[in-house]
């Protein structure tokens, strides 16, 4: 990873300073202004030895850069799916 180069991320979490987090490569960036859960254009504007930072520059395509290998992209796919049974559910066990 090189300052300036350009990736489409998902924002996977929120940063204690209120950054989003994403991974690229298994290496974390940074991304200021970001949200949990948008997909964008970045751009590497600093990298250091264990994460890098980088500015929202567009939106992005939908499919994020090469994040790890956990489940691949058909993973991805059917995580994003959820019926509303389920999200019940969740919402009841984060009440409990």
């Amino acid at each position: 990873m090189k300052e300036g180069q350009e990736y489409d991320v998902e924002i996977i979490d929120v940063a204690a300073k209120g950054d989003g987090i994403a991974k690229v490569e298994n290496f974390v960036v940074f991304v200021a202004g970001a949200r949990k859960g948008e997909n964008v254009r970045i751009r590497i504007s600093e990298v250091r030895q264990r994460f890098a930072t980088g500015e929202v520059i567009g939106a992005g395509t939908g499919a994020p850069a090469s994040t790890s290998n956990e489940g691949g992209a058909a993973a991805a796919e059917t995580d994003d799916v959820q019926s509303d049974e389920d999200t019940d559910d969740a919402e009841d066990d984060a009440q409990a």
